[in-house]
């Protein structure tokens, strides 16, 4: 398991998150910030890492929240509550992510709400369910708040910060009127899940629609960084459960979405190369030729 992310780290790695350019210390005591889901659902993959503030999303778009060792389908709007001390990520399914992010350390909320909140309630408690899907009338009514504060933040008003406790307050109320959502799934161990996000983030990069359309990840590196994991640890987790390596596999899908092209496409064969990823065609070539025994025209020439 990777370190726990903080504030400032986070902000580095995701400098949409934070569009403001906001304090760490901006709400006196503590940091407050909100903004668009959209801000920073950039990546399929989010790390799988503690951080140390708290979280209330408004997810609206479909995908996997990993939370601890379990994992549950996000496929309808839903409020998400992180603590500091449980890892979770999020892997996107759905082009459209839409709704609200609000981040705040334990110091923003004065102490008595800290423990009733923070400590002793239901929703930041670790071990507790974290998932709150939303019926229309509450989706309505928390996409309005997180609306607010979206323009309280924004606002030269001296007092925003209290407003903005109390719509984060609304939110928390109205997910204690809410049954928290069924339906999470333990991960049989680290290296299946890692090894399953790599074959899912491989098998998405294909089928190659366009010449111009180059394949995004040829590398164990590439996906390594795209998963947010070291190399070494993808490697090994991917061998683990495959038997195979992670270059191989890599390699294994172009050689055969190349065979597909040949087959099925009228695309040249310096098309193919370029599609593929391949800076030069003689690199494609020595590629296919070690991986089929044959050359690319040699497989095309064979076709009937």
């Amino acid at each position: 398991m990777e370190k726990t992310e903080s504030l400032q780290e986070f902000y580095k790695r995701v400098p949409t998150a934070n569009p403001l350019g906001l304090d760490l210390d901006n709400a006196g005591p503590g940091h407050f910030n909100v903004y668009p889901r959209d801000a920073y659902a950039s990546s399929l993959v989010s790390p799988h890492r503690r951080r140390d503030f708290y979280k209330v999303s408004m997810i609206i778009g479909t995908g996997r929240l990993h939370y601890a060792n379990q994992w549950i389908i996000i496929d309808r709007p839903a409020l998400l509550f992180s603590n500091p001390f449980v890892p979770y990520s999020w892997e996107q399914e759905s082009e459209e992510q839409k709704g609200w992010f609000c981040l705040f350390t334990e110091a923003f909320l004065p102490a008595a709400e800290r423990k009733e909140i923070l400590h002793d309630g239901p929703l930041f408690r670790v071990g507790s369910n974290p998932v709150f899907f939303l019926s229309e009338t509450q989706l309505t009514e928390i996409a309005g708040i997180y609306q607010k504060m979206v323009q309280e933040i924004a606002s030269d008003y001296p007092q925003k910060y209290n407003i903005l406790r109390s719509c984060l307050q609304l939110i928390i109320y109205e997910a204690l009127k809410t049954t928290p959502a069924e339906g999470f799934r333990k991960h049989a161990n680290a290296s299946s899940r890692i090894a399953s996000l790599f074959l899912e983030l491989l098998e998405r990069q294909f089928p190659i629609d366009s010449p111009r359309t180059a394949l995004k990840l040829k590398t164990a590196n590439e996906y390594a960084l795209h998963l947010s994991v070291h190399t070494n640890h993808l490697n090994r987790s991917v061998k683990e459960i495959t038997g195979k390596t992670t270059t191989a596999l890599i390699a294994d899908r172009i050689r055969q979405e190349a065979e597909a092209l040949l087959r099925h496409s009228d695309w040249s064969i310096s098309e193919i190369a370029y599609g593929l990823g391949f800076e030069y065609p003689a690199y494609f070539t020595n590629f296919f030729r070690k991986n089929t025994g044959q050359a690319p025209l040699e497989l095309r020439k064979s076709i009937v």
